[in-house]
């Protein structure tokens, strides 16, 4: 009984380990490099479309909610995710507004009026851009993977903080562009989106950008 106890507990400890060996704090030289890598990249982006998959964590669901469908950026800041599986559904930044399409069903909402909205924009077009290092908005923090990195940012601002208490993206090292975004909400739930099968500097017709 003793010896498979052992057993158990030295598989235990080499889980954890491993766990936590995943996730390496960058040294400084490290992160200066770091965004180096990132901002030479963002600044040669003009455009970019992407697929995704996003995953919806809720504590209360023993799966996540999976949607699908394409992201399209283009500078200085056009955004725009189409949802296309298992609705349709759109929402596009554009000229301080957020369009908003749900199966036909159109609005718009000011990002003036709406801070979270305008904050989560800002970041995931700086990621594109090169722009998404603030320190002043958010404290953060660099970790290495195995093939990748990964920024976790948590803002310093009390009422985003009341909502989203950390964004991280995840960059693929070679590549040095985002590769999944994972925003975690004040509660254990979460929102991943992983994007795949980017297309950079590619013409995209401005009516992408009309909802």
């Amino acid at each position: 009984m003793k010896t498979k106890l052992y057993i158990f507990l030295f598989f235990l400890n080499i889980s954890i380990f491993s766990m936590f060996a995943q996730e390496q704090k960058m040294t400084a030289a490290e992160i200066t490099q770091f965004k180096e890598d990132v901002n030479v990249v963002s600044k040669k982006i003009k455009s970019l479309s992407t697929d995704f998959i996003q995953y919806k964590h809720l504590d209360f669901l023993s799966k996540d909610i999976e949607t699908s469908g394409k992201m399209f950026f283009k500078e200085p800041a056009l955004l725009s995710w189409q949802y296309k599986k298992p609705y349709n559904y759109s929402i596009v930044f554009k000229n301080g507004k957020i369009l908003i399409n749900d199966e036909g069903k159109k609005s718009a909402v000011d990002i003036g009026n709406s801070k979270i909205f305008g904050r989560i924009n800002k970041l995931i077009v700086g990621s594109v851009s090169g722009n998404m290092f603030d320190d002043k908005e958010f404290t953060i923090s660099y970790f290495k993977l195995k093939g990748q990195n990964l920024a976790k940012f948590i803002p310093k601002d009390a009422t985003l903080k009341k909502y989203i208490k950390q964004i991280e993206l995840t960059f693929e090292k070679e590549e040095a562009t985002v590769v999944q975004v994972k925003l975690l909400e004040s509660s254990d739930d979460y929102t991943r989106i992983v994007l795949k099968n980017k297309v950079i500097n590619a013409k995209i017709d401005d009516s992408v950008f009309t909802n």
